[in-house]
């Protein structure tokens, strides 16, 4: 096969990009800052350094909302810019694409996934979409072939997709919108009903990644159960500071993991019994950039009396996955072409 391939996983939150020719990965934030309307001022993390801090006249876009595309036009652009980064600017035009898009969406919508190259001024020779939990079971290593159940939970930036694969396809697959963007926002409405401090979604993100933990015990006695953060005192107006606590942070997110827990009993529920008995003996495969939240993998056992297995740098299996793909052949049958939008 062509090392001229790349693969492509537009999230919500990060956008990764393989280089087959380098055999290197682009992993940066999905967002692109632009000036006076229509003058491109930023792209990536850079961009991101800049959310909740633009003066009016730079808008910082998340061209991706709920794991589809809310602005093409804008997603379009970051791609493009993302990758002469990636390739340099004499970089290959004519080299083959495979892109991941989730399952429980639209066709409109997986073809807008394809219409983001197709449409670009990356004159790309073939593109190729693969569903999302099939690229995370490549990359997570299963066997495509194999006719055992594997059931895949890959928690994202605004979604979380739930799926049961057999054979190469997906059996049955559920997207839910809930993800680690509304965990930052109901850690915002708590320390701002709690403390009457205001903050910003990148600090709560901070105290999420810091004090986040799905089996919060208060009896436990650690020493690193309060961050202290700024805001704006919502009385005076002013900038203050708080020490925000593990407990209230997880009053905040509590009712998260328990919706989360539903939907994979909901799944398991509409499971054939068959592969219900495969995945007793595989367990739950918990993916996605918020799988990392502390003891979420045990809430998931607990809840549901299965194992759940882990996996390093889960936020990443996904493109892992697709770099296999675009890489060996004999993946080439688990991709295809969407079907022309109606529009």
């Amino acid at each position: 096969m062509s090392r001229s391939v790349f693969g492509i996983d537009f999230g919500t939150g990060n956008i990764k990009i393989f280089n087959g020719i380098t055999r290197t990965t682009l992993n940066e934030k999905d967002i692109i800052a632009i000036k006076d309307k229509n003058q491109l001022f930023e792209i990536g993390d850079e961009a991101y350094k800049m959310y909740e801090k633009a003066p009016d006249n730079i808008k910082v876009i998340f061209p991706i909302k709920y794991g589809v595309i809310a602005d093409l036009k804008s997603m379009k652009m970051l791609f493009e810019q993302f990758y002469k980064k990636l390739t340099g600017p004499r970089g290959s035009k004519m080299g083959r694409f495979c892109i991941a898009v989730p399952a429980d969406i639209t066709e409109v919508e997986k073809r807008a996934f394809y219409d983001v190259v197709s449409k670009s001024d990356i004159k790309a020779r073939e593109i190729k979409i693969v569903e999302k939990p099939i690229a995370d079971a490549v990359g997570l290593g299963i066997d495509m072939s194999s006719a055992q159940g594997n059931m895949i939970v890959n928690i994202g930036a605004d979604t979380t997709e739930i799926s049961v694969i057999s054979l190469g396809g997906i059996v049955v697959s559920r997207i839910i919108k809930l993800g680690g963007n509304k965990l930052d926002q109901l850690i915002c409405d708590v320390v701002k009903r709690k403390y009457n401090i205001y903050i910003g979604l990148k600090t709560a993100e901070q105290i999420k990644c810091k004090l986040s933990d799905a089996m919060y015990d208060e009896e436990e006695d650690e020493d690193d159960d309060m961050l202290y953060v700024f805001g704006r005192n919502v009385i005076t107006g002013l900038p203050s500071e708080r020490g925000v606590t593990k407990d209230t942070v997880y009053e905040a997110i509590k009712q998260f993991f328990d919706d989360i827990i539903e939907s994979i009993k909901t799944l398991l529920e509409r499971t054939p019994p068959e592969l219900s008995a495969d995945i007793i003996d595989t367990g739950i495969f918990l993916t996605g950039g918020s799988a990392l939240i502390k003891n979420l993998d045990k809430l998931i056992a607990r809840e549901t009396d299965l194992k759940v297995n882990t996996v390093a740098n889960p936020g990443e299996s996904v493109i892992r996955g697709i770099s296999m793909i675009v890489s060996d052949s004999k993946y080439k049958k688990l991709t295809y072409e969407p079907r022309e939008s109606s529009f």
